[in-house]
């Protein structure tokens, strides 16, 4: 008698061979952009361990110092302006980040994925590791830091847009919300890992909090050398030659001009406009832009606040900051399948920002207590927009049939929208540190304010632009 197949080897061979790549890339693309903002974590894990209350800090006794206040604290951020000089940090890798946003999608179009997104991750894994050997070679220049920062936010814009072209040219629109939705917790995954290495050693030794995450980024950089595919047309040994994809690039002007009534424009590589001018780019883009103000405050103070207000040690209030990114895993899954079914990103995304608001209020007075599920319900609300839109939207835009002839502009569309976010990245830690001397409630106003613009503020746009086509 025949023995039946095994039923693991049935379900494997059900499988058609586009189907495995394509599983295969959406865990590889997991794992690179984990890695991404893995290593952008520890500095706000570090943060509370630059500048503590040293009297609480066990002082060895043959250690001679005339300070009992700032003796266990890191120059330059034992000084009075520490929160000021922790938001100059932020933003020098924010600004950078957001500026080199605008032109790594255009470089993306242009470069083979593989060696673009290799170079950016060795690069990271670089800098990063250079700010956490700023401990063991006792640096205490500001500029030092700031520099490393400002290097690393420039080569960390290589990851987003290239990692949504990749899935984007693998996946198409059928259930892209729940699939992004699932793929994008990679950032929530990377900013609780990277919470949790730092705190392994920020009270020990805080230099290994940033050095170990460069080398796991560094070495993702290696296997995406060895193993990324980033098209099927790539897999078929199919794909257009460099001068074919500048010539599709340059033949978007018409095409925009025949599907999308638009005027003629150059097709000059440093020319946006055409991208621009899709409808959906601009409200996203200042939706985001809102969003990920509120987002990255979060990310960059949470730990600070948690340790400042609920007088937890720099673990714990890193750890407990990882319920914010739990929170946002099933709030980017959430927000995906409810687009999906709904057929309403811009709906899904303005229900959860007006929710968002009044949670962000009660989360303020909430995380006294550690009242864990007004963490974990935050994060949901308020990733779950920003995870939506930097990749379904982004996807469904940068594959718009105005586009077609030029497959690679998703990663150029999907670089204006991130990178116009990127502008909110960088002013809502510098807020945060400028407002926060003056009292911690007055952050969480900002914020909410923050989440009201990011809903109101872009269906006021969209308005304004249906009122202007109908009268003109």
């Amino acid at each position: 008698m025949r023995s039946s197949l095994a039923p693991g080897i049935k379900l494997a061979t059900s499988f058609s061979r586009d189907s495995w790549y394509r599983g295969f890339i959406l865990v590889l693309t997991f794992l690179f952009y984990t890695a991404y903002h893995l290593s952008r974590k520890p500095i706000s894990i570090v943060k509370s361990q630059l500048h503590q209350n040293c009297s609480f800090v066990v002082k060895p006794a043959d250690l001679n110092v005339t300070d009992n206040v700032t003796w266990c604290d890191w120059a330059p951020f034992d000084q009075d302006n520490y929160q000021n000089l922790f938001g100059i940090l932020d933003n020098c890798f924010l600004v950078a980040y957001a500026i080199g946003m605008f032109f790594s999608g255009m470089f993306g179009e242009r470069l083979p994925l593989r060696y673009y997104l290799t170079a950016g991750m060795l690069s990271s894994g670089l800098f990063t590791a250079l700010f956490g050997l700023g401990f063991y070679w006792n640096i205490h220049s500001l500029w030092y830091y700031c520099f490393m920062q400002a290097m690393n936010g420039l080569v960390q814009t290589t990851g987003w847009p290239a990692v949504v072209a990749c899935v984007g040219n693998w996946f198409g629109k059928g259930k892209r919300g729940f699939i992004m939705g699932v793929w994008n917790s990679h950032t929530s995954v990377g900013n609780i890992l990277g919470s949790l290495i730092a705190g392994a050693f920020v009270s020990s030794a805080w230099g290994m909090s940033f050095i170990v995450p460069g080398i796991i980024i560094g070495t993702t950089g290696v296997i995406c050398f060895f193993f990324l595919v980033e098209s099927k047309l790539q897999r078929s040994t199919l794909r257009p030659s460099a001068s074919g994809e500048l010539s599709a690039y340059r033949s978007v002007s018409s095409q925009f001009t025949s599907a999308c009534e638009r005027p003629e424009s150059p097709g000059s590589m440093w020319n946006l406009f055409p991208y621009i001018y899709l409808q959906g780019v601009v409200e996203f883009s200042l939706c985001l832009l809102f969003a990920k103000l509120v987002s990255y405050t979060f990310l960059y103070w949470l730990p600070l606040y948690i340790a400042n207000v609920a007088h937890f040690d720099p673990k714990g209030a890193g750890d407990m900051s990882t319920l914010f990114d739990v929170g946002g895993i099933v709030g980017g899954i959430v927000a995906g399948v409810i687009s999906d079914y709904s057929g309403g990103r811009a709906t899904t995304c303005c229900v959860m920002l007006i929710v968002a608001a009044p949670m962000v209020s009660f989360a303020s007075s909430a995380l006294i207590n550690t009242h864990i599920s007004m963490l974990l319900l935050c994060g949901a609300l308020v990733n779950g927009p920003y995870a939506l839109i930097t990749t379904a939207v982004s996807a469904d835009l940068g594959t718009h049939e105005c586009l077609r002839g030029n497959s690679r502009a998703l990663s150029t569309v999907t670089a204006i929208i991130d990178g116009t976010g990127s502008i909110g990245a960088a002013v809502g830690p510098l807020l945060a540190g400028l407002i926060s001397p003056t009292g911690w409630n007055n952050v969480f106003y900002m914020l909410i304010v923050a989440d009201v613009l990011a809903c109101f503020g872009t269906l006021i746009f969209r308005s304004f632009c249906s009122l202007k086509k109908k009268l003109f």
